[in-house]
């Protein structure tokens, strides 16, 4: 029988070069850069061997003069960057799939923290890149620095080459390259013939791609990644203003359109915020404009939406960042009728951390995301078992799953037991909250996988004692019993209990069902989503919430996954109100007292119901009680893993499952368990 998905294996020309299929994973970011080569050519290989027909770098820096300290890029500043780069193209080549390379050169959006060097742009203004509010302004380019910006670009193209790569992208998107803000009216008050009229405002983009196709263009693709729109109406490019006629006024002129949304938290939102294909209206035009291929996201997991998306003439190819870091396998998957195995994205955007916080990329769906080369670790295979161990793995939630999903994949025998009737833990309960429902992804997928493995025992509403434990004969026992929240407001900024704590509430017991009602005071010391969310449940439900935390910004660490902002809009317009850099002092029979973290002036707030989102406590006490009995003899092996080692993000739990169920039956490692790139002297 013919495969329903046939269409999303037809091979595309692009210029001189034809991708083997319409799966085009394209730049993204991933916390590598130049500093991890051998880590970024392992992980971008992965997704070769994947199917993924084009695989593309992050954006690569092409000039000393445009240094986006203190995040790690790519970097092709001279031919000594070459061989680094020349690395990801050949891991790439080796599967049969193009290698792309988005070179960049960023403008005000370049800090040149590391190279001290003024940042260049259309006018001289603050820049805008690495934290956003750095003291530092850009030099006006004048003509000679124009046409250096050009010899530049022209030079990274052929040293890109050089390296190997088949498409060279000239970047025009998220606001954070030259060519955008030239285009762009709020950065660029130019007089000249690079200013003013729109066709003046865009001849720096025209003419870096017409250097480009000259330099390159009879070996390589020449592709534009263009934002079409900003989301900023007026004050914007739109994709029915001047989105749309930079289309239709150079729509011939590259071999590729990579288009999408401007900035980078509208181009990768959240699933809580948008769902699959949510970039569709704005970027339908562009087929209408050019017969070039066109590539564009939208978070596509499903091989029907791609289908659907590429029948009804929206894209040419299946662009995608987030889920083909979920699952690097995606296209092969599809090919092999396995689409029930897919590992589907989330859209919580932990990826985004690894640049955000200057660490290899990583992934709360795909343990093996960034461990490519420094592990060894194979998304899909994983060594057989050593032995004929039998394990008991306690607890059901992330860390529990996947661990018996590996264990249950290297072939050992598993026993799987949970408390509660459902499998899935923290995940369930989080998963309930407002706009997280594609969460659940994480359990259900391993739950897919563990019902396929006849060697895999699964028994639900089982909770487990030591003396259960010991006489069920299982001797090597993974303990995955998750965490509970503190109940007296305990965490990072107060060490000893808030007075009163006893009347108020947990997250625990907001998913249990206890709801409070009337005046509501959520004291947020966790500083991810979970306070926030909490007080949009509470709103949503009648309540008249306070919402307090020590950081200064709402949901503080939610910056780094690109929400921060999205997150404080809604709770604002859910009447919320927010108090940042306030500590929970007491708690009374109907107030709450806070006290300012400058100022230290205490005042009083109405309060009917508190919820603490503080700390955590590892439910570890079995794991303590089991100790003893491992030290005798009676069990072989004994692990904790998980929230019941450490609570942490969801990421981490199905990673320590993962890497728990990799160690087991291997010697302990010595020294550093995982390769390190070093600098060699």
């Amino acid at each position: 029988m013919a495969n329903p998905f046939d269409i999303l294996f037809e091979p595309v020309k692009i210029g001189p070069v034809t991708a083997p299929n319409r799966f085009y994973q394209v730049p993204h970011c991933n916390g590598f850069g130049y500093r991890m080569p051998q880590g970024l050519a392992a992980m971008r290989g992965m997704k070769a061997e994947g199917g993924w027909g084009v695989v593309c770098t992050e954006e690569v820096e092409i000039h000393h003069s445009s240094d986006l300290s203190p995040y790690f890029e790519g970097r092709l500043w001279s031919d000594d960057d070459i061989p680094a780069l020349a690395l990801m193209a050949e891991a790439v080549h080796r599967h049969g799939a193009l290698a792309g390379i988005q070179l960049a050169y960023n403008g005000i959006n370049a800090s040149n923290l590391y190279s001290r060097t003024p940042a260049l742009a259309p006018r001289s203004m603050g820049v805008i890149g690495a934290s956003g509010w750095e003291p530092i302004q850009s030099r006006r380019m004048d003509k000679e620095d124009i046409r250096n910006a050009r010899k530049w670009h022209r030079q990274a193209a052929l040293r890109a080459k050089r390296s190997g790569f088949d498409i060279i992208y000239c970047y025009a998107a998220h606001g954070m390259t030259l060519p955008i803000q030239f285009i762009i009216r709020r950065f660029n008050d130019r007089t000249d013939e690079y200013g003013g009229s729109l066709e003046n405002r865009a001849r720096f983009l025209r003419e870096i791609i017409e250097d480009t196709k000259e330099a390159v263009g009879d070996t390589c693709a020449v592709a534009v990644r263009f934002a079409v729109d900003e989301l900023l109406g007026e004050d914007g490019i739109t994709h029915q203003g001047e989105g749309h006629d930079v289309v239709a006024m150079l729509a011939e002129l590259p071999d590729l359109w990579d288009v999408n949304l401007s900035g980078w938290s509208n181009d990768s939102t959240l699933s809580r915020f948008c769902k699959a294909g949510h970039q569709e209206p704005y970027i339908q035009f562009v087929k209408r404009l050019t017969s070039k291929p066109v590539v564009g996201v939208g978070r596509y997991t499903t091989p029907d939406a791609m289908v659907s998306a590429v029948r009804r003439g929206i894209l040419d190819l299946i662009g995608a960042a987030r889920p083909s870091i979920a699952d690097p396998f995606l296209p092969a998957k599809i090919r092999q009728n396995r689409v029930e195995d897919i590992r589907e994205c989330i859209g919580c955007n932990i990826c985004v951390t690894g640049d955000t916080r200057y660490v290899p990329i990583r992934c709360t769906q795909n343990p093996t995301m960034g461990e490519e080369w420094r592990r060894g670790w194979h998304p899909e295979i994983i060594s057989p078992k050593k032995s004929d161990k039998e394990i008991l793995v306690v607890g059901g939630g992330p860390a529990g799953l996947e661990a018996a999903r590996a264990l249950g994949q290297r072939g050992y025998r598993v026993t799987l037991t949970e408390a509660q009737r459902e499998l899935g833990g923290r995940v369930l309960r989080e998963a309930a909250l407002p706009g997280l429902i594609e969460w659940r992804r994480v359990v259900d997928w391993r739950l897919t996988q563990l019902e396929k493995m006849k060697n895999v025992e699964m028994y639900r509403s089982s909770p487990m004692t030591a003396a259960d434990i010991l006489e069920s004969g299982l001797p090597n026992v993974f303990i995955a019993t998750g965490a509970a929240y503190r109940r007296d407001g305990v965490g990072r900024t107060l060490w000893q209990p808030i007075p009163g704590c006893e009347r108020a509430l947990t997250p625990d017991d907001i998913f249990s069902g206890k709801l409070p009602s009337g005046q509501v005071v959520i004291y947020d010391d966790d500083h991810y989503v979970l306070g926030g969310l909490l007080a949009e449940l509470c709103a949503q439900n009648g309540c008249r919430v306070t919402l307090v935390t020590p950081a200064p910004l709402i949901s503080y660490w939610t910056q780094f996954t690109l929400e921060q902002e999205r997150v404080e809009q809604r709770l604002r317009s859910l009447g919320v109100t927010l108090l940042p850099r306030h500590t929970l002092a007491r708690i009374g029979a109907d107030s709450v007292s806070v006290i300012d973290g400058i100022t230290g002036a205490e005042a009083v707030l109405p309060a009917e119901g508190v919820i603490l989102v503080t700390d955590r406590l590892p439910n570890d006490g079995l794991y303590r009680e089991l100790q003893p009995a491992l030290a005798e003899g009676k069990l072989h092996s004994l692990r904790v893993i998980g929230d019941a080692e450490a609570p942490n993000l969801i990421a981490q739990a199905i990673f320590s499952g993962h890497l728990a169920a990799r160690e087991f039956d291997e010697p302990p490692a010595e020294g550093t368990p995982f390769k390190v790139e070093r600098v060699k002297i």
